[in-house]
Order: C-alpha cells, then structure tokens, then sequence
C-alpha cells in the first residue's frame, strides 16, 4: 500500500465533507468543543495554551479565546522555515497580526514561548488518537524536537473519524481528541 497516495485521497475527501458543512453546522461544532476545553482547563491552569488559526473550513476557536483571555494566556504556531519545527508565538485577541506562510495570520510581534497544552486542529483522526493534518509534517517535527511533552489535544469534527490513519513512525498521538460529540 502506498500510503503517502492514500493519504492524500483522504484527506481530500475530508476537506470536501468538511467544505460541505453549512456555516451554522461548524458554529456549532466549534462551540461544543470549546465547551469540551472548558471542561478540561477547569480543574487545570495551563501557563500558555498553543491555539492555531483557523484555515480550509477547521473549527474556528478564536471566539473562545477571546471570551477566556483574561484567564489564559494563548500562543499561535508559526512557521519560521520550511521543514523546521513551528515557534509559538505569544498572542491575545486584538493583538496586531501579519501574514505568515500560506497567507495565516501571525502575531506581528516576535514572543516565542513553550506551550504546555496545544491544541492541535486534525482533518482525520483514529481511535489511537493518531492525527492526519495538512500534511506538511510541521506539527509532528514540533513535538519530536520539543524536550518536554505537552499536553496536546487534537480537535475536529466527528465525521472525521477514521478507522485507522495508517501511522508511520514520525506520527505523534494526540494525548485527547474533541469533537462536537466528545
């Protein structure tokens, strides 16, 4: 099996069923996964949380993160070379932001930190927790060259599940995964 040709024919099918969801469907999803983080940060006081920015149709967070931002602080991913690990930059809603690789936004400010929870968005997942992202490898590289494990929790929709992403052994499992029936 050639599983690079797999992969990509999944996720291509994945983005076209996330596509297919009406806006309201991933409003909805969106909030009861924050919901979901709510649950999980209450009994615990992460000193900075790696959100993303939401692209291709992910469940959109940053409505969360503004209504907790005077209670937890927030980074965003950034990619700073090809090939390379992410840096998390420090970020509040409202902060000034720019364009970034694939036009992304990122804080315009240069604040690298180490988050000890990230969220990570996942366009297919399995029940190990296994993830299938973009497919530019740059969050997996991120956690191999971090020192110390965060907590990372994948998020997306149901539909989204699959029964295996076929793991290779550059792929992390997610320590949680949530979705909108999670």
């Amino acid at each position: 099996m050639d599983v690079n040709a797999w992969r990509r024919e999944k996720r291509a099918e994945l983005y076209a069923a996330r596509k297919a969801m009406t806006a309201e469907q991933r409003h909805t999803a969106a909030a009861r996964i924050a919901e979901a983080l709510d649950r999980y940060c209450a009994g615990r006081k992460p000193g900075c949380i790696g959100l993303y920015w939401p692209i291709k149709y992910e469940p959109s967070l940053l409505d969360w993160a503004k209504s907790r931002a005077d209670a937890l602080p927030f980074c965003l991913p950034v990619v700073v070379a090809a090939g390379q690990p992410l840096e998390y930059w420090r970020w509040t809603p409202g902060d000034a932001m720019e364009s970034g690789v694939w036009g992304i936004p990122v804080p315009a400010r240069r604040q690298p930190v180490d988050p000890d929870l990230m969220i990570a968005p996942l366009l297919g997942f399995d029940r190990a927790r296994y993830r299938l992202g973009n497919g530019g490898g740059y969050f997996d590289r991120t956690l191999a060259a971090r020192g110390d494990r965060p907590v990372v929790i994948g998020v997306g929709y149901a539909a989204s599940e699959m029964e295996t992403i076929h793991p290779q052994p550059y792929d992390v499992p997610m320590d949680l995964i949530l979705t909108e029936k999670s």
